[in-house]
């Protein structure tokens, strides 16, 4: 016997008159607040000499930095991701004339304490030439959210066994097995700032910018596990 959840095509043990099989299939789904909360910072640099526009992306890029880390307990993880300096050549005209260089660094940020969430973003937007992306939400990898997901796709695996069991008037034997099929999440029950933030020049700045008002999403995290079990032979 196998319940309606069951799947056509999934591996099934054999079951017999005297030990008869139940297929069944637990979920579950919970709804958490998010632990982390990841930014992007692109930093760019633009000039027609090379070492000027280095020089101005090693300026920017460290203010980028010391703003950031000026956060302390907030900040969770700051690394520096692709590195570029390259030229960018006239579209007419004979052999390579370069026409300006561009440079950019990316960096990425993961923070803990949301509350300066809103402040940070718009003070790394009104820096030169830097665009901030984010935040996006989500849980730790070792999070104790993903271990109770499972915990209770398990239990009510067991609980609709028993129920299937108890409909025929019998109950379970043994366990047969047990199958992880997909931890899923964590995804934003809602949309959430998720887009890019340019800064503006500094004479378009006389003023600190107010910081955006960024409220984190629910976070919708599910568990799916498929069971076997034998069940004593019910009097039918």
């Amino acid at each position: 016997m196998t319940s309606p959840s069951t799947s056509p095509g999934e591996h099934r043990a054999a079951g017999t008159p005297d030990a008869p099989l139940l297929v069944v299939r637990g979920e579950a789904e919970l709804e958490v607040e998010p632990e982390l909360a990841r930014i992007g910072v692109l930093v760019s640099a633009r000039g027609r000499d090379r070492r000027s526009t280095l020089d101005d992306l090693t300026r920017r890029n460290t203010a980028a930095l010391d703003l950031i880390k000026s956060y302390g307990d907030a900040l969770e993880r700051l690394s520096t991701g692709a590195f570029s300096v390259a030229p960018e050549f006239a579209e007419r005209g004979r052999g390579e004339r370069v026409r300006s260089y561009h440079g950019r660094v990316q960096l990425t940020a993961e923070f803990t304490d949301f509350t300066v969430l809103g402040e940070l973003v718009t003070r790394l937007a009104d820096l030169e030439l830097t665009r901030v992306d984010g935040p996006w939400w989500s849980l730790r990898p070792d999070s104790p959210v993903h271990a109770e997901a499972r915990r209770r796709a398990v239990a009510e695996a067991v609980q609709r066994a028993r129920e299937y069991a108890s409909a025929l008037g019998t109950s379970l034997a043994a366990l047969i097995e047990l199958a992880d099929t997909g931890v899923e999440g964590p995804r934003p029950l809602r949309a959430a700032f998720g887009g890019g933030v340019r800064s503006r020049a500094a004479a378009e700045l006389p003023t600190p910018a107010e910081p955006l008002d960024l409220e984190p999403p629910q976070l919708r995290v599910t568990a799916q596990v498929g069971a076997q079990f034998t069940m004593a032979p019910p009097e039918l």
